[in-house]
């Protein structure tokens, strides 16, 4: 969400945002509605000031003067009454096509109409050439007896699955090792609710917009989120945090869900595309500063990168473009691991940059420093950004399949085997 001065101010800058992003909003409508609202707020505090006016003369009148004073009185609340009834209609008009607007892209992100034209910025790693011929993580899982598909759809549907014994395990182990490797950069752990509120899917921007994608508990009012992104930004939602509590820095390992709905035959196969998966996020709440967020942009992203090197996996580092950014992204970047199996470079990471727009939702502010700029008596609304440090099953994929040996075994990563009691490869059991 934004402040409505920078919109009645830069209109076009809105509405390009949405023809850029794919978004739906209004802008044209909304500042009518903002317009009828400023009005109809103005009225009632003339009101307000003439119904004080009146009120202090009357004791001093009589007679006719007296009964003409409080028709005047009498009529004012009449009108005052309509003006407040009309803002009971605007307001909630408002709030809804404000909820819509998406937040206009950085200067620097590249205009494009779906991931296919995201910008790459740079590889890391090689990618090995097998001299054999290789299997895929299915292929390996099954036959080392680490992942059943099969049983795991017959219990929960389609885009479900199991992992046993070792591929629990490493499983386990890179979630273990993506945390460890957060903390030790000064993160907080986190352990957050995977329920939460619609309030909080609504201040990080979820709702409006990803309801199909959400599994939600309508008897509770409840929704599993898709990201530890929504507890953790929530977190401090509607306080007044102080400038030196700036910046948090937090990492929660969460069970995620998504719907996966519209994804009918996309990605069916395997670990990628799933329903329920496991993920370390990690969020940085900052001060309101474009300098701060560009940098704690690049340390997330670069918190990401760290780990995946330390498990030797190749990858690449894509700017997002317009048309491939959420509502409230002003820029984005992706990691994608090189997964052989799907012979190309696969998203495993996305690293975002929102400035207000979670923050101004979740009503998140700080006490400025200089007690006058911002928001009104020393306040400010904080920035936000958020980033996947890792998400497994999906990160198995590459590991699995990049480790493989021409004997069907899977060689541990190395910074791994320390939360595997020691085991250097997967074979058979």
């Amino acid at each position: 969400m934004f402040d409505i001065k920078q919109i009645r101010d830069n209109p076009e800058k809105f509405k390009a945002a949405c023809k850029t992003k794919h978004f739906t909003a209004d802008i044209d409508r909304l500042l009518e509605v903002d317009s009828a609202l400023k009005q109809a707020k103005q009225k009632l505090q003339d009101i307000s000031t003439e119904k004080n006016k009146i009120g202090k003369t009357i004791a001093n009148l009589s007679g006719q003067e007296k009964q003409s004073a409080l028709s005047q009185l009498s009529n004012l609340k009449r009108q005052e009454a309509e003006h407040n009834e009309n803002l009971k209609k605007l307001q909630p008009e408002f709030d809804e096509l404000m909820m819509l607007v998406p937040q206009p892209a950085d200067d620097d992100v590249p205009v494009g109409k779906d991931d296919t034209e995201n910008v790459e910025i740079r590889k890391e790693g090689e990618i090995r050439k097998f001299d054999f011929e290789p299997k895929d993580h299915v292929q390996l899982g099954t036959a080392l007896g680490i992942i059943d598909i099969e049983r795991g759809v017959k219990l929960a549907g389609t885009r479900n699955y199991i992992l046993k014994g070792d591929g629990a395990l490493l499983h386990w182990a890179v979630l273990r090792f993506a945390m460890d490797f957060m903390v030790g950069k000064g993160y907080v752990p986190m352990s957050v609710p995977v329920l939460v509120k619609d309030e909080a899917m609504t201040g990080t921007g979820f709702f409006p917009g990803s309801e199909d994608q959400t599994y939600q508990m309508e008897r509770d009012n409840l929704n599993l989120a898709g990201t530890a992104e929504v507890p953790l930004t929530a977190y401090r939602m509607d306080e007044i945090l102080k400038a030196e509590e700036l910046p948090l820095k937090y990492v929660a390992l969460s069970t995620c869900f998504r719907r996966e709905a519209g994804a009918a035959g996309k990605d069916t196969y395997g670990l990628y595309r799933i329903h329920q998966f496991d993920k370390i996020e990690q969020v940085v709440i900052c001060e309101n500063s474009v300098e701060e967020s560009n940098k704690f942009h690049e340390e997330i992203l670069a918190n990401a990168e760290a780990v995946m090197q330390a498990l030797g996996l190749p990858y690449r580092v894509v700017i997002v473009c317009t048309g491939d950014l959420g509502r409230g992204q002003a820029k984005k970047y992706d990691i994608e691991a090189w997964m052989p199996s799907r012979g190309n470079y696969c998203e495993t990471h996305s690293a975002s940059k929102l400035y207000e727009f979670q923050a101004r939702r979740l009503n998140l502010r700080y006490k400025d420093k200089s007690g006058s700029r911002g928001t009104g008596h020393g306040t400010r609304f904080c920035h936000t950004l958020n980033n996947t440090v890792i998400a497994s099953p999906r990160i198995l994929i590459p590991i699995l399949e990049l480790y493989q040996n021409s004997d069907g075994s899977v060689t541990i990563p190395k910074v791994l085997r320390q939360y595997m009691a020691g085991k250097e490869k997967i074979v058979p059991a």
